[in-house]
Order: C-alpha cells, then sequence, then structure tokens
C-alpha cells in the first residue's frame, strides 16, 4: 500500500528538524571549540607532556645505570659477601641455617603439586628446613587433595606442616602472618616464600641464603620470574614483554643504586628478624609484598636481587584473570602511596635521596603516572586533538619520546620485538583497566581491597580445554567498547578531515579496544 501524501509531509518535516538540530549542534560545537573546548585540552596536553618527560628521564636514568651495571659487572657476588656454604665435621648440619619454607594458597587444584615438590626437593639438610603449606583453600575437595600431597612427602621424610585457618582474614598476608606464629618457627633464621605455580630449582637456597648469612644488613634477596607459558597465546608473549622489562632494569636498578626495590611477593628469602622489625605483614593493601618492603627500607634495611637466578612460575592466561590481577597490581601500590607516604616524609633513618627515589621514582613515576599518562594521553587526548586543530600538539611529545620509551621498555625482550606494535596496542588498552585502578587506589574508593587470587590453569587442564573444543560465551567489557567507539570516531574524523595522519595509529587502537571488549583474547575456558 502506498504512503500518502500526510506522510510524506510528515516524514519530511521530521527529517527537516533532525537536520536542524544536528545543524545546530555543529554550530554549538564550532562556537565552542575555540574559546572554551580548546584551551581545556590544551592544559591536558601540556600535563601529559610533563608526564611524558618525567617518564622519558627515568626510563633513559635506568637504561644508563643498567648499562653500567653490565659495563663494570657489578654483579652481588661483587658488591656484598658471599662464600658458599661448606660441611663442617665438628658443627655437622648445625652449619646450616634454619630456614623455613612458606607456599601460601587458595583453590589451587591444578598446580598445587608443583609448588610442594618443588619445595620439598630443595636441596638443603633435611633437619634444617621446614616447609610449610598455609591452605586457605574454601574448596573440600582440594584441601583434601593438598594435605593428602603434604602426608605423602611427610612419609619420605620430609619434615613439611600443613596449616590452616578457619577464616580467611587478611588474605596471603594473614596467612604468611598466622603462619610465622608457629612455635617451630622460632627455630628459623630466614623463611623463603613460593606463590602456588612457582617452582624453585634445586639450588635455590645454595644461592641466595649465604648472601643472608654473610651480610647482617641484607633482609632480602629475590630472584627473578621465569614464565613457562609465554608461548602459549599472544597476551602472554605481551605480559613476557612487560615483565621482563621490569625484572631486567627496574629491579636490577633498585638493588644496584639504592639496594631498595620491591619484593615481589615470591621467589624471595627473608631474614625473619627483618620482618618482625618492619612490624610483620600488614593487610591493610592488597600489597602487602610491597608494604612490607617500603617499611624494611625505611628501617635502613638493604635487598639484593639475583637476575641470574630464575624460578619457573605461570602467567595468567585467560583475559579475566589478567585483569583481576592487573587490579590489584594497580590498585594496590597507589592505595599503599596514600598510606605510607607520612611514613616515607617523617623518617630519619634514611637519607634524602633514598627518600626522593620511593616517593618520586619509585610510586610516582612507575606506579601512578606511568598508568595514567597511558591511557588519558594516548588514548583520549591525542584522539581529542583530532577533533580540536586548535591545540598545538608537538611531535617530540607525542611521537618521539613515547617511541625511545617504548623500545627501551621492548628490548629487553629481544625475541619478541617483532610484536612491538600489538604490545603497544595491547598496553595502552589495558591502561584503562591499571588508571581506573590507580584511582581508585589513590582515593579509597570501593574494591581498594578486592582480592582475587589469580587463576592458574596448569598443564593438565590447559589439555582438557584442548581436547573439549568446547564454545564459550565471551564477556562484553563495557569501558573497553565505549573508548573504542570514541577512539574509531576520532580516526574516522581525522580520515576525512585532518592533516597530521593520526587516523592510521587510532584506527589500529579502536580495534584492539574492540578485541579486547569482546573478550576475544588469552585462553578461551569453556564454562
Amino acid at each position: 500500500m502506498g504512503r500518502t501524501a500526510p506522510n510524506l509531509i510528515s516524514e519530511s518535516v521530521q527529517t527537516d528538524a533532525e537536520s536542524s538540530i544536528v545543524g545546530q549542534l555543529v554550530d554549538f560545537w564550532f562556537q565552542i571549540r575555540a574559546p572554551i573546548v580548546a584551551p581545556v585540552v590544551q592544559l591536558m596536553v601540556n600535563l601529559c607532556l610533563v608526564m611524558v618527560i618525567m617518564m622519558f628521564v627515568e626510563r633513559v636514568y635506568m637504561c644508563v645505570v643498567i648499562v653500567l651495571v653490565k659495563l663494570f659487572r657489578r654483579k652481588p657476588e661483587k658488591r656484598y659477601k658471599f662464600v658458599s656454604i661448606k660441611d663442617d665435621v665438628e658443627l655437622a648440619n648445625s652449619a646450616y641455617p634454619m630456614v623455613l619454607v612458606q607456599i601460601p594458597m587458595y583453590n589451587e587444584r591444578e598446580v598445587y603439586q608443583l609448588s610442594i615438590g618443588a619445595a620439598c626437593g630443595l636441596s638443603w639438610p633435611s633437619d634444617r628446613i621446614i616447609v610449610q603449606v598455609l591452605d586457605d583453600s574454601t574448596d573440600i575437595s582440594t584441601k583434601e587433595l593438598v594435605q593428602m600431597e603434604c602426608q605423602r612427602w611427610a612419609s619420605k621424610g620430609i619434615n613439611i606442616k600443613y596449616e590452616v585457618r578457619d577464616n580467611r582474614n587478611g588474605y596471603k598476608a594473614g596467612a604468611l602472618k598466622e603462619g610465622l606464629k608457629r612455635s617451630y618457627v622460632k627455630e628459623c633464621e630466614y623463611v623463603a616464600i613460593f606463590d602456588a605455580d612457582f617452582q624453585p630449582d634445586p639450588e635455590f637456597l645454595w644461592r641466595t641464603v649465604p648472601f643472608l648469612m654473610h651480610n647482617p644488613e641484607l633482609a632480602l634477596v629475590q630472584a627473578r620470574w621465569k614464565f613457562v607459558n609465554s608461548d602459549e597465546c599472544l597476551m602472554t608473549r605481551m605480559q613476557e614483554m612487560s615483565l621482563y622489562y621490569h625484572f631486567s632494569v627496574e629491579q636490577e636498578v633498585g638493588s644496584s643504586t639504592y639496594a631498595f626495590f620491591g619484593f615481589n611477593g615470591t621467589a624471595g628469602v627473608w631474614r625473619i628478624s627483618a620482618i618482625n622489625e618492619a612490624g610483620g605483614w600488614k593487610d591493610r593493601t592488597t600489597v602487602e609484598d610491597m608494604d612490607l618492603a617500603v617499611r624494611a627500607g625505611l628501617k635502613g634495611w638493604r635487598f639484593v636481587y639475583l637476575n641470574d637466578l630464575k624460578v619457573k612460575n605461570e602467567l595468567p592466561s585467560t583475559f579475566k584473570a589478567f585483569r583481576y590481577q592487573q587490579h590489584r597490581w594497580s590498585c594496590g601500590p597507589a592505595n599503599l602511596f596514600r598510606k605510607i607516604l607520612p611514613d616515607i616524609l617523617n623518617n630519619k633513618k634514611v637519607g634524602a635521596w633514598k627518600k626522593f627515589h620511593m616517593i618520586y621514582a619509585f610510586f610516582i613515576v612507575r606506579k601512578i603516572v606511568a598508568h595514567i599518562v597511558t591511557f588519558v594521553f594516548y588514548c583520549f587526548v591525542i584522539p581529542t586533538t583530532v577533533l580540536v586543530p586548535e591545540v598545538h600538539l608537538p611531535r617530540w611529545g607525542a611521537i618521539y619520546m613515547p617511541s625511545v620509551i617504548t623500545i627501551l621498555n621492548a628490548v629487553c625482550t629481544i625475541r619478541s620485538l617483532h610484536l612491538i606494535v600489538f604490545w603497544i596496542l595491547f598496553e595502552n588498552v589495558m591502561s584503562l583497566h591499571r588508571t581506573k585502578a590507580t584511582l581508585i587506589g589513590l582515593l579509597d574508593l570501593n574494591r581498594v581491597n578486592e582480592w582475587v587470587v589469580t587463576e592458574k590453569l596448569g598443564d593438565a587442564l590447559k589439555s582438557k580445554f584442548i581436547k573439549l573444543g568446547k564454545k564459550t560465551r565471551m564477556k562484553l567489557h563495557v569501558l573497553e567498547l565505549m573508548a573504542g567507539l570514541y577512539i574509531f570516531f576520532c580516526a574516522v574524523y581525522d580520515f576525512n578531515f585532518g592533516h597530521n595522519h593520526f587516523y592510521i595509529y587510532l584506527f589500529l587502537q579502536a580495534a584492539a579496544f574492540f578485541i579486547m571488549g569482546f573478550g576475544y583474547i588469552g585462553t578461551f575456558v569453556p564454562s
């Protein structure tokens, strides 16, 4: 049935009205763009440029230090006394210090055997080591499996203790704290800590404990992480690139210059007296490891990092697990900075230079600025300048300095240099999540103490997924999709009206936001 004349007139009027509204909005935009919007965006550009310079100077400084460390071969064995422990006929095994090995775990069904087996396989006199499994599992069947595994090793003559609590207060920090209260721990001088997916080599204690024995000023010996599943998917390769820089540069520079860095929460050996002097484990943030390290550093204790000693572990391979981990790793440090800043400023035991390093380099640049500038500048301000051509965006700040920062980060993982473009896009998308978490931590908002244990799949479970091949439902991530839509709009606008060719980067970045927004990244786990 054909349309009547009144209908045609009505549609024509409606179309004219819509065109009129769009035209009014466009006119309004052009009226406010130069006098109102441009100054605001220019201010944001200038603030972001300051943060880019801060990051650039920090990266170049650390690069220079690491080159000097390698050039002059300033290995830990040269900076500190290291003497291998030798058997003494008269003293027998009493020449070896008593070592406690703590393994905190929570529903770690897929990996508990790996960590317990590796800890029980550590080469050390059997009467001078205690393996303590701190099981906070809520799954009854998992609890039973862990207990049976401990009993199995005990039957082989291993001094292993299975400890449980009737609550999960303080999460990991609470479990570690309770573990140190056991009567048998009073005999121990040092404590080695391994998360449930970590597998130290048998000689781990031989290479770490002597540093603590012969250098009374040392509180912590930290080993490097080695990722067993970095080739599992593109997401794990991206994580490897980011973490290799942390271990190869940040930890090494901190150890070589200030004898201070953040404890990684695992694969390290602590002097128990240093833990006690620093106030013990605290659960006020989700980064109890960093909290303890900062407090111990403020007491004057020194740390050493062993880049050559690697401990195998697993990277989170599902996007859900990775997001939860990054929330904790971004929110926790920001919240800790808020709470511990007065302690740093009022401290009398450490010098001004070390205080400056803790506040400026360790917290502000690496834990706050790095997250915020990555998202605000590269995913919001730069796309917005496409819509506001009155804003001046210098090439050195938008292209040259970021390129140097990126290269200095990525060069630590030579085998993945060909993936650098994917890594940039991936890190920019994740910066949205990290920025949100950082602001939650700084402002002490909801979710500030959210603790979700990072899911480990284990080799056995992964093989099951491959065999099953079930379809999985993708979870939509609204913030990523909204950011992708905005960047895509800016890319289309720049393609049609711009002159700086930013649309090449913007289209790629928008695609990355869409891919991760729809959850098409990482290992897919059947529900």
